[in-house]
């Protein structure tokens, strides 16, 4: 991720963090399976808009598109 600034990796972590309180799941777990179905690719890419949103609309946001590309956590 070249280019990366520290705001954009706190933002990242964050949106992991609650991601993972949300789905019940420790924070190693939220991050591997954000990066398998693309999640984390989804913030990198849409971090203009989705930075924005509250947190709770990021974890929606994450979780459609985890399921579109195969995940099964609802």
């Amino acid at each position: 991720m070249p280019g990366m600034n520290r705001n954009r990796i706190h933002y990242y972590v964050l949106c992991i963090g609650a991601f993972a309180r949300q789905k019940n799941i420790p924070p190693a777990e939220a991050f591997n399976y954000l990066y398998s179905y693309r999640g984390i690719d989804f913030l990198v890419e849409c971090y203009d808009a989705e930075h924005m949103l509250s947190l709770d609309n990021v974890v929606e946001d994450l979780t459609i598109l985890c399921k579109n590309n195969g995940g099964t956590l609802l």
